[in-house]
């Protein structure tokens, strides 16, 4: 099992995203998924901005 999720790791993935993006459409509408997705590609990309600038990292020092 270990090796055929490996194997398939990447439509696997994209197969859960795409059902989750489905049930959210049928049930949110599309509008307020479209704004769920927009606000966390935006959260993503502020993420990654603080990780590559080191602003934040004093303070989650592990």
């Amino acid at each position: 099992m270990k090796y055929f999720f490996y194997q398939y790791q990447l439509p696997i993935i994209c197969g859960g995203l795409g059902l989750i993006l489905a049930i959210l459409f049928v049930s949110i509408g599309f509008f307020k998924t479209l704004l769920i997705i927009i606000l966390t590609a935006l959260g993503i990309a502020v993420g990654f901005y603080l990780k590559q600038s080191k602003l934040l990292d004093h303070y989650f020092k592990l």
